[in-house]
C-alpha cells in the first residue's frame, strides 16, 4: 500500500477494483484458503528441505574431518590426546578405508564422498595398490568437481610415471597446464611435467622450467630446484 499515493487510494478504479476482490474471495473463500493452503506447505517443505540439506552438509563435513583426522593419525603408543594414534599401520589403514568408504558409501554424488575417494586412492597408491589408485583416482576425474578432479589427474600422472605409462601421465600434465584449477595451477602441472620428463627427455623438461624462474619466489625457488635436480648426474 506503501506505493499507492492517497490520490491513486480514492479512484473509483482502485475502489471498484477492492470491491471486485473482496467479492471473488467471498465467492471463492474455500478454493482460496486450499490454495493457501498448498502455497504454506510448499514454503514450509522448501524451508524444511533447506535445513535438512544444511543439516546433511554439516554431517558429511563432520564425517570427512573426522576421517582425515584417522588418516594424519600416528602409529604407535599414545603420548597426545590431540592426536589419534594407533597400535600398528595394518590397524591404521583399515581405519582410514573404513572412515573414508563409509563416506562415499553414505553420501553418492557428494563433494565430501568425491574428496573421500581420493583419499582412498592415495591410500592404495601409498600400499602399492596400482591398480585401485587408478580406479578411484578415475572416478574423481570423472564424476568429481573439476577442482578435485584435477587433484586426482595431478595423482594419477603419477601412478602412471610410476608404472612406466610416461605417455598417459604426461598428457593428464599437459591437460592441466591447459585448464589449471584452484588446487593444481599451471605452475605446479609445468613443474610435475619437467620433473616426470627429466629421466629420458632433459631438454624438455629444460624447456618448461627456464620461463618458471622468473615467476613468483615459490614458483622460482620450485622451478630452480627442479633444474638443479635436472643438472644433477642423477635426477629424479
Amino acid at each position: 500500500m506503501d506505493r499507492l499515493t492517497r490520490k491513486e487510494l480514492k479512484t473509483d478504479k482502485f475502489a471498484t477494483e477492492v470491491s471486485h476482490t473482496v467479492e471473488f474471495l467471498e465467492e471463492h473463500r474455500r478454493q482460496a484458503m486450499i490454495i493457501g493452503a498448498v502455497v504454506i506447505v510448499a514454503l514450509i517443505a522448501s524451508v524444511g528441505f533447506y535445513y535438512y540439506s544444511k543439516g546433511q552438509r554439516a554431517k558429511r563435513q563432520e564425517a570427512l574431518r573426522q576421517a582425515t583426522r584417522i588418516y594424519q593419525s600416528q602409529v604407535g603408543p599414545e603420548s597426545n590426546p590431540y592426536i589419534v594414534f594407533f597400535p600398528t599401520a595394518e590397524a591404521k589403514n583399515e581405519a582410514i578405508r573404513k572412515a573414508f568408504g563409509d563416506i562415499v558409501e553414505k553420501y553418492p554424488g557428494s563433494d565430501e564422498a568425491d574428496i573421500a575417494m581420493f583419499y582412498l586412492g592415495v591410500l592404495a597408491s601409498d600400499n602399492g595398490n596400482y591398480d585401485e589408485a587408478i580406479k578411484r583416482f578415475q572416478h574423481v576425474i570423472k564424476e568429481g568437481d573439476d577442482a578435485y578432479a584435477s587433484q586426482a589427474a595431478l595423482s594419477l600422472a603419477w601412478v602412471y610415471a610410476g608404472q612406466g605409462n610416461v605417455a598417459e601421465g604426461e598428457k593428464l600434465l599437459r591437460g592441466l597446464i591447459e585448464k589449471p584449477t584452484v588446487l593444481v595451477s599451471k605452475e605446479q602441472a609445468t613443474i610435475a611435467l619437467a620433473r616426470m620428463l627429466a629421466p629420458t627427455q632433459p631438454e624438455e623438461a629444460r624447456k618448461l622450467l627456464e620461463p618458471l624462474r622468473a615467476e613468483r619466489s615459490a614458483v622460482s625457488r620450485a622451478a630452480i630446484t627442479a633444474l638443479s635436480e635436472i643438472s644433477s648426474p642423477n635426477p629424479r
